[in-house]
């Protein structure tokens, strides 16, 4: 066999003698760079998304705020860009904060709305996060009440027991918690069973397509049982056609969120201003 010469290992390759590794690390350091700039600018916002009643497809159950950050033109920043990156830094826990504040400050706006906000578990220790939160519910303990706290899989367990004693605190002031992109990760279910999370969404991996897909039929219903077996509303992200949408309704789904019902939007209808009535 032939042996290769040394300098044809990628692994002993540096990013200065790859010109495609360092393009990619400039531009990571750009996005990472810019996502700074916003933060500071506060050039951040949030798009919402409605997450749809299954039983009756034209109520929304609740939004789920997307936190968007933009460049200096006002265009926003793709997440694939700096999400990986930012996840265990202090990056990562300022782009929370801002979601946070965001949410807050729209529920106390709008006293009908019920808003789910994305948040890493990395941010349950990080005390300007938790000041944003406490400031809030003194000033509206109601807030509380219809605040959702969205937490990946992969990031809950990380610290499970740290997030189980965090759940706990908060579901007391009202506070619930939806465990994001489910099926995704490797939850031990042990945990499942004491994390307390009151709504279980499923990834959208196996959502997308399911009607035409017997093997994500098998895992989706599971997935849907698991959630009603430990009382946990269940939600399919990713719905993206009437087909997958037909099917998740026979299969018992709670809720139903994707762009066949609407895509996310800085402008959502609760802010519609009603038109004025002309004299007569």
């Amino acid at each position: 066999m032939k042996n290769r010469d040394k300098t044809d290992e990628p692994a002993t390759r540096g990013v200065d003698d790859n010109p495609l590794a360092a393009a990619v690390s400039a531009r990571d350091a750009d996005a990472l760079s810019a996502v700074r700039r916003a933060l500071n600018k506060g050039d951040v916002m949030l798009a919402y998304q409605p997450v749809m009643a299954a039983r009756d497809p034209g109520k929304v159950a609740f939004y789920e705020g997307l936190i968007r950050i933009l460049d200096p033109n006002g265009r926003v920043i793709p997440a694939r860009l700096f999400i990986n990156a930012v996840e265990s830094s202090e990056l990562g826990r300022e782009i929370d904060c801002a979601a946070l504040r965001l949410g807050l400050r729209e529920l106390a706006r709008s006293p009908s709305l019920r808003l789910a906000i994305n948040m890493s578990a990395r941010s349950i220790g990080y005390p300007r996060w938790n000041r944003i939160l406490n400031k809030a519910l003194s000033g509206d303990a109601t807030l509380g009440e219809r605040l959702i706290l969205e937490i990946t899989e992969s990031s809950a367990m990380l610290m499970p027991d740290l997030v189980t004693v965090f759940m706990r605190d908060c579901q007391k002031k009202g506070i619930s918690f939806a465990l994001d992109d489910f099926g995704a990760g490797f939850t031990s279910f042990s945990y499942l069973r004491e994390f307390y999370f009151d709504i279980l969404k499923i990834d959208g991996q196996f959502i997308r397509g399911i009607a035409d897909n017997p093997d994500n039929q098998v895992l989706t219903c599971a997935l849907i049982s698991i959630g009603r077996h430990f009382d946990m509303f269940t939600v399919a992200e990713s719905v993206e056609n009437a087909t997958d949408a037909q099917f998740l309704q026979e299969a018992g789904i709670d809720c139903m969120q994707g762009y066949y019902f609407a895509a996310p939007t800085i402008r959502p209808p609760w802010r519609e201003e009603v038109p004025k009535r002309k004299r007569a």
